[in-house]
């Protein structure tokens, strides 16, 4: 590809990134690889190991190459060298048609009347997580382990009747295997390595990968002996069929959506809640309006599915929180075909990147970006912002089919554990690092004490 290829009208500066630095910085922490501009430019091409890449931060760009152009996108080879050893062609992996008609197959499981069906199991959860917190009172706790858990109960509730017994503390073990060396996997895919290179670490994640897949082939072929007449998203699976074909999904197919489902749909809320608590804690007026809000709602009763809507700032809290940690930081396409982006044309091949930690941090589009500000997400305010100003759930035709679940189970967990508990900081500010998902470089540990 050459540069020319890239432009309709004079070229654009290229940032161009030394492979070795490249490199070093995407093993250690891919977010270090951004192109610093992009924190304040609309748009940049890098050039790096020869190839130019394009990263978007522009709302309006963004749009026009997600939404616009969608059909000229694929995931690309970085998702799925990432990605595909564990969750295979499942949804977040898969292209076309095949992606498609498996997004329709689970779409009623995420419908808002299926969703009010759910909020009980998730009342349950969160109160169980609220208990077990309470009998560490004054003691500092592994917030993201807590969160991780709790979820985690969320997702065999709702989704996996039957799904019990699955060593949730192996799971959590196992997703962090499979995601700590995921730079090497960034890396080697930016040189074009070979799948099988060796990389620290790929040995223990595909042994991860291995336990993760077999739990849930025993859950699935414990379903198909002994079917519980549960309508969650097992029995959906099961049950889909290609509208064109008429195919039905394969095992190793129901893995990969158990897969994408369990690994993807639990750790991204839990990770927002654990950032969620540990910016409470740091902002102790925000805290207090949280509560006050709670206690006003509930009149000091139990929380129930009823109080969710009135909840307006806890949500407004979780959404601040996701905008300066979105649990998927960085969203990647691949150009299938010749497309317009603004006054270029982006022949096939060309790789884009869409950083959602830069875009929620971007000087042009957020007043003081660093600042934790929950009336940011005041209706007034949102609705002044370009729709593609704010993605922690990405974009497009593609935008988490979970949210509306996440955004709901989040507000249920902080509102319960909040009524009786708080939680006090131990550490330092924590730093984020990217392992596909956006972590704390060190584990959040805080202190709990009671209400």
């Amino acid at each position: 590809m050459s540069e020319r290829s890239l432009s309709m009208k004079p070229m654009a500066p290229v940032t161009i990134i030394p492979t070795a630095k490249a490199l070093l910085a995407l093993i250690r922490n891919p977010l270090d690889a951004l192109p610093p501009s992009i924190f304040s430019e609309p748009f940049v091409f890098s050039k790096t190991a020869g190839s130019i890449k394009i990263y978007l931060s522009d709302p309006a760009l963004i749009h026009e190459t997600l939404v616009t152009n969608a059909d000229a996108l694929g995931k690309g080879d970085q998702v799925r060298r990432a990605l595909g050893p564990a969750l295979g062609t499942g949804l977040l992996t898969a292209d076309g048609a095949h992606w498609k008609w498996q997004r329709q197959s689970v779409a009623s499981a995420f419908r808002p009347s299926s969703l009010k069906e759910l909020q009980p199991a998730m009342l349950g959860a969160a109160r169980n997580a609220r208990d077990r917190l309470l009998e560490h009172t004054h003691q500092p706790v592994d917030i993201g382990h807590e969160m991780m858990k709790t979820t985690f109960d969320i997702i065999v509730e709702t989704m996996m009747s039957g799904g019990h017994g699955i060593d949730v503390g192996r799971v959590e073990r196992s997703i962090t295997d499979y995601l700590s060396p995921s730079g090497w996997n960034f890396a080697l895919s930016v040189v074009g390595a070979p799948q099988w290179t060796p990389y620290p670490g790929r040995r223990r994640a595909m042994k991860a990968v291995e336990f993760l897949r077999s739990s849930l082939t025993t859950v699935l072929e414990k379903r198909r002996r002994n079917n519980c007449g549960s309508e969650d998203l097992v029995s959906m699976l099961i049950s889909a069929a290609d509208p064109e074909t008429g195919r039905e999904m394969t095992d190793v197919e129901i893995i990969d959506n158990l897969m994408t489902f369990i690994t993807a749909g639990h750790e991204t809320t839990a990770l927002g809640l654990a950032w969620t608590f540990d910016l409470l804690a740091r902002h102790p007026e925000c805290e207090a309006r949280v509560i006050d809000e709670i206690e006003e709602v509930t009149q000091g009763n139990d929380v129930m599915a009823h109080h969710v809507p009135d909840l307006h700032y806890t949500k407004q809290v979780f959404s601040e929180a996701m905008r300066l940690y979105p649990p998927a930081p960085v969203i990647t396409r691949t150009a299938l075909k010749d497309f317009t982006m603004g006054d270029f044309l982006v022949p096939e091949g060309t790789v884009i990147f869409v950083p959602i930690y830069a875009v929620h941090h971007h000087a042009s589009i957020w007043n003081e970006p660093e600042t934790f500000d929950p009336d940011r997400f005041l209706p007034e305010a949102a609705k002044s912002r370009h729709r593609y100003a704010y993605m922690p759930f990405g974009a497009g035709p593609r935008v988490c089919i979970g949210n509306a679940f996440a955004m709901t189970e989040a507000v249920i967990i902080l509102a319960v554990i909040l009524q009786k508990l708080r939680f006090r900081t131990i550490d330092k500010t924590p730093q984020p690092i990217m392992r596909v998902t956006l972590r704390p470089r060190t584990s959040l540990q805080m202190q709990v004490v009671p209400a």
